[in-house]
């Protein structure tokens, strides 16, 4: 699995960030309570991989192109609750910036990904 992983790392990152995702929904509805937001961040989070996954299996190159670009959004979507989420105070600084990072290294492999299949 090793060998694989250095093959996708966009796939493989976007799935880690996912599992991620998943346990900070959990916190947030056993610790907090909050069940919105937690939705909503699970939803576009968990999305970016899913989509990504989707891609691999495309039916041209501009349907590659458009699994990517959804999973742009969903990526941007998850960099709002994400920031959403650290302001109200339910992300502590640490958490928040790691997930922050993570979520914007997503964001840039993605750009350069789409960049690269419009040549």
């Amino acid at each position: 699995m090793n060998s694989e992983k250095s093959k996708r790392p966009l796939r493989d990152k976007s799935y880690t960030f996912a599992i991620k995702i998943v346990k900070l929904c959990q916190s947030l509805r056993s610790t907090e309570k909050e069940f919105i937001l937690s939705r909503q961040i699970l939803r576009s989070g968990t999305a970016i991989g899913a989509l990504i996954r989707e891609s691999e299996f495309a039916a041209s190159k501009a349907d590659f192109i458009n699994k990517l670009t959804v999973s742009l959004k969903e990526a941007n979507e998850t960099e709002y609750w994400l920031m959403l989420l650290f302001d109200t105070e339910y992300l502590s600084v640490d958490d928040f910036e790691i997930l922050k990072q993570d979520c914007r290294e997503l964001i840039a492999m993605l750009v350069s990904s789409i960049k690269t299949s419009k040549k």
